[in-house]
């Protein structure tokens, strides 16, 4: 299947599974294309080419799913059993091969991460505050590539009182808020 294909079905299982389950608001699932395929999509400008993405937190698959689609090799994370059953759907019918589906909690997978976890990069949207994905993460040393809100500068401030790092803020083209990219 081409990417277009690819979109437009995986637009499809969301609407269908979003009626049995909560993937994503309601009110989202009028403008799927935008709200979440380019919103996830926007990341791609910013993303070194060979890395292996790890996307946090999942849920219905933004942007992970939509960064695989694209050519990265992602492995989502996702803690939910209902959610893990959607991504693992559209995983199998869109047959995508550099998907990978971790049905677990975020902290146990980042613990048997390998030491070396240079190619790595962690993503995120709509997944929790800076400190916590820190929290998650701070025993790997990986850039961060984060879609987070208008309330970031606020998450910074009080991630920078537990935490050093660098980060850059990217205006979003699809709303109001901003690709967060973290240097640790």
């Amino acid at each position: 299947m081409n990417n277009k294909v690819n979109f437009n079905r995986y637009a499809e299982m969301l609407r269908e599974w979003s009626g049995r389950m909560n993937l994503v608001a309601p009110s989202t699932l009028s403008d799927i294309e935008t709200r979440h395929f380019a919103d996830s999509a926007q990341l791609a400008d910013v993303l070194p080419k060979n890395v292996h993405i790890i996307d946090l937190g999942s849920g219905a698959g933004f942007p992970g799913v939509v960064l695989s689609l694209l050519g990265w090799r992602v492995t989502c994370i996702e803690s939910i059993g209902k959610k893990v059953s959607f991504l693992s759907a559209v995983k199998d019918e869109l047959k995508i091969k550099n998907l990978e589906i971790y049905h677990g909690r975020v902290e146990d997978f980042v613990r048997q991460m390998p030491a070396d976890s240079s190619h790595f990069v962690f993503t995120a949207r709509a997944f929790a505050p800076l400190v916590k994905i820190l929290d998650y993460t701070k025993s790997k040393n990986c850039r961060l590539f984060l879609l987070k809100g208008r309330e970031i500068e606020s998450e910074i401030a009080t991630a920078k009182q537990k935490y050093k790092f660098k980060y850059e803020l990217i205006p979003s083209k699809t709303g109001d808020g901003f690709i967060t990219i973290i240097t640790k």
